[in-house]
This record gives structure tokens, sequence and C-alpha cells, in this order.
């Protein structure tokens, strides 16, 4: 059974706060924040598949080196990132980066901030799409070598897979924010848990100068994705229950996030590195290094694609609720776009809406992004090529500056 509810009754409508003339101070009641939007559940979020590749093209010295360079500044750009939520003057909310940058840094800098950070979720996206289908095929290489040898062609389309996760991820693209998805967050965050040179690959036969300084620039782009957390830092941070302390816990949050992202990435890359030599693959648990056991190959697979739904999610709500919240503004009298319709069975009420412009338009973006992903099955490329484009804007430039006019340096 479907109800019908106007739009005024939607309490969540993202980004009504902007408007609503409230500051920082007023007090929130009963399970809304001071700004009137619903009081924030903590969401956290989880690229370190092709971390011992990377080693193998920089060898150990660099490696090491280029990973702890990337985390530290982050760590600082995204500390600097966080004051930027709140305004200085009036203590309004900037409840997305782009808000924070346009806020900060005028019209021009809002719209190279959105072509910026837009580019890096829908790469990541789309990435995502394909390491989810690399590792559910892996899983059945797996299967396949341990039932008939390890020198069995065992060859698997990835594409079934890409269709099922566009499938599952139509259907979870309807939870209505970022706020909603805590439980495919934590969820994500668990699962991340789961012969070599001073110089890594030597010039010589099989590879030129020329091909070794390209992989050196992918490794530097795989390590830069590794670390390129900031783009969604002010959303994530906009789910923290307000609070007088709320910056000082997102700085605690970013270092504990570098501190840990940086063990993790490291252990990865060195045992990987230390395990396979130069011969590592793009994907570690895809280029088959060892075979058995095959069950522990098959358990890293499934928690890598679990973890990959979540994180799928993380990154286009940001995008889902930017476009859904201009497009509100545009035609705020149109049924289609702003009435929402419970749902629920009987006289139980199971908390879920449908709003059919959100059901139309993010089951077409997830299409597209799919389409897109079977077009571009190259995971290295994929990931060298959105950590080239998106670390110095969205990690370094932005972040630097904001902080520079917050607070007028000279």
């Amino acid at each position: 059974m479907v109800r019908m509810v106007n739009e005024g009754d939607d309490r969540d409508i993202e980004k009504e706060g902007c408007e609503d003339g409230l500051g920082g101070n007023e007090v929130a009641d009963g399970n809304f924040d001071e700004d009137g939007r619903l009081r924030r559940a903590a969401v956290i979020g989880a690229g370190v598949l092709s971390l011992a590749w990377s080693f193998a093209q920089l060898g150990w010295a660099i490696g090491v080196a280029t990973l702890l360079t990337f985390a530290s500044i982050t760590f600082y750009t995204s500390s600097l990132l966080a004051e930027c939520y709140r305004s200085p003057l009036t203590g309004k909310r900037n409840y997305t980066y782009m808000q924070a940058v346009q806020a900060t840094l005028g019209g021009k800098m809002y719209v190279a901030c959105g072509v910026a950070q837009y580019a890096l979720q829908i790469g990541l996206i789309i990435g995502y799409t394909i390491a989810a289908a690399i590792s559910m095929v892996a899983i059945q290489q797996s299967h396949c070598f341990h039932r008939r040898g390890h020198e069995a062609s065992c060859q698997f389309s990835h594409k079934p897979y890409m269709i099922g996760m566009g499938l599952f991820e139509m259907v979870v693209s309807q939870i209505p924010n970022i706020g909603k998805v805590w439980g495919l967050s934590v969820m994500a965050s668990v699962m991340s848990f789961g012969a070599t040179t001073l110089t890594g690959i030597e010039v010589g036969p099989g590879l030129t100068a020329a091909q070794k300084m390209w992989r050196m620039f992918r490794a530097f782009g795989d390590m830069l994705i590794c670390c390129s957390y900031s783009a969604v830092l002010i959303e994530i941070q906009d789910t923290l229950k307000s609070s007088k302390s709320e910056i000082k816990v997102m700085k605690k949050v970013d270092m504990m996030t570098a501190l840990i992202m940086t063990f993790f990435y490291l252990l990865c890359a060195c045992f990987g590195y230390a395990a396979f030599g130069n011969n590592a693959h793009g994907n570690m648990l895809t280029g088959f290094g060892f075979f058995e056991p095959f069950w522990l190959i098959d358990l890293a697979n499934i928690f890598i694609a679990m973890r990959l739904v979540g994180a799928y999610q993380v990154l286009t709500q940001p995008v889902f609720v930017a476009a859904e919240s201009h497009i509100r503004k545009r035609w705020p009298k149109s049924k289609f776009i702003t009435r929402e319709y419970p749902i629920s069975i009987g006289k139980i009420n199971l908390n879920l809406n449908i709003n059919f412009f959100r059901l139309t338009w993010r089951t077409m973006f997830v299409v597209i992004a799919n389409l897109l992903a079977l077009a571009l099955p190259f995971f290295n490329e994929v990931l060298a090529f959105r950590g080239a484009i998106s670390y110095w804007s969205l990690t370094v430039y932005f972040p630097v500056n904001m902080y520079i006019a917050q607070n007028k340096i000279s």
C-alpha cells in the first residue's frame, strides 16, 4: 500500500537548511538540529589492490616514501578542510564540499570544484563496478583452478557481474541521502580489514625506459587515489551529530583515518610486494601469484566486492543529492519531483518512501555508469587516471585556498 504525502511533510529534504535563515547558535529540538534538518548519524567510508603493483614499479625506497608523503599531505589538508564546514562569521553549515568552496572562494571556483569532484566520484563509481566484477570473476577462476588444475584455461566474462552490480545498486540507490547509508558504510569499512629490488622493475629486455617512466606515473596515480578521501570529507562531516566541538571531532577522525589508512596500506603494499616481487599483478587478488588455499582467495574477493557495494553509495549519494536539490528548487511545484509516497504493508509502516523523480533519475545514472564500466574494463588505468586528475585540486588546492581565505592569511 502506498500513501501520498506532500513535499512539505518531508523534513529531510536536502539543503533546505541553507535557506531557512538559521545560524549556528539556535538550540536543536528533539530529533532535529538547529538548522531544521534531521540529526545526523555518522557515516564512514573506505583502493588497495594495486599497491603491490605500484611498489613493483617504484621499489621499496620510493614506494614507501611516496605513500607516506601522500598520506601526510592528505592528513594536513583534510584538517584544514574540516574547518571550512561552518562559516567563521555566521556559524552556518556548508553541507557539501561545493557549498564550502562557493561560500569561501566564489562562483567560478564553485564550478571548477564541481567539475573536479563529480569527475572523481563518477570515475570511482565506474572503477568500483569494474573492481567488484573482477573480484567475482576471480572467485569463479579460483574454483575452476582448484577443480581442473592450475594449468587449466579458466576464462569468464565480467559483464554478467557488472550488470548484477548495477541492478543491485539501482535498488540501494533509492536510499534518500548519505546519512541513511550508515549500515552499508559500516559493512564497507569492516570489509576493508580483511622477489624484490630497491628500485622496482629494472629497465631491460621487455621494458624500455619510456615504459618504466609511464608505469611509475601510473603507480603514483594509484597511490594518490588511495589517499583521496577529501572529496567527500565535508559530506561525511555533515553526518556527524551537531555539537560545538564537531570540527574538533572531525579533526580527530581525520587523524585516526590517516593513521589507520596508512598502516593498512603499507601492510598491503609491503607484504604484497614481498610475496609477489616484481611480478605483482595490477589487482593483487586476481593476479594469482598463489592458488591455495582457494577458500582464502574467495573470502578476500567476497570482502572486496561487499566493500565496494557500500563505497559505491557513499560516493554516489552526494551526486544524487546535489542534482535533486537543484531540480527541486527549479520546479518546486512539480508533484513528480517533490512528492513522496510512503510504502506500508497493511497498517505496518516500512519507513520507506518512493519518489518518482528519484526513482527515474537515479536508475538512469546507475545504468549509464554501468555502460561506461562495461566499455572501460581496465582496472589499473582507471585507478591511475582518477588519482591524477583529482588529488591536486580536491585534496590540496581547494582546502589550502579556503583556509587562507577564511582566516585572511596574506
